[in-house]
């Protein structure tokens, strides 16, 4: 990931949580909105109720490697906010990846 694509003002967060849509499915909630821009930006969360620092990075690092395989099939223009929930711990990558799946879709990302 480019630091382009990664989401970091405050301000940023503010209207995606405030203007966007969620979708919630069972290990992520996904915050999405326009951006008027010709690429995505990206943030992954997850808070101090998923667990401790190893659980939370685990987490993250699940979520951005679903997110680099499932990157070139979803559209360009979004941001994209992804939290982990508390039940993502001791899960594999292929159920956050099915997870991710479904919210995307649910949100109607998917090119074509």
């Amino acid at each position: 990931m480019l630091k382009k694509d990664i989401l970091r003002r405050k301000d940023d967060f503010t209207s995606i949580y405030k203007k966007g849509k969620s979708i919630g499915e069972r290990y992520i909630v996904l915050f999405y909105k326009k951006n008027g821009l010709s690429y995505n930006r990206i943030a992954f969360l997850a808070s101090k109720k998923v667990g401790n620092s190893v659980e939370r990075n685990r987490a993250r690092r699940l979520m951005r490697e679903n997110y680099r395989v499932l990157k070139d099939n979803i559209r360009q223009g979004y941001d994209l906010i992804f939290i982990a929930r508390n039940s993502i711990n001791g899960k594999k990558a292929y159920d956050v990846k099915k997870s991710m799946a479904g919210s995307i879709s649910k949100a109607k990302l998917y090119k074509g």
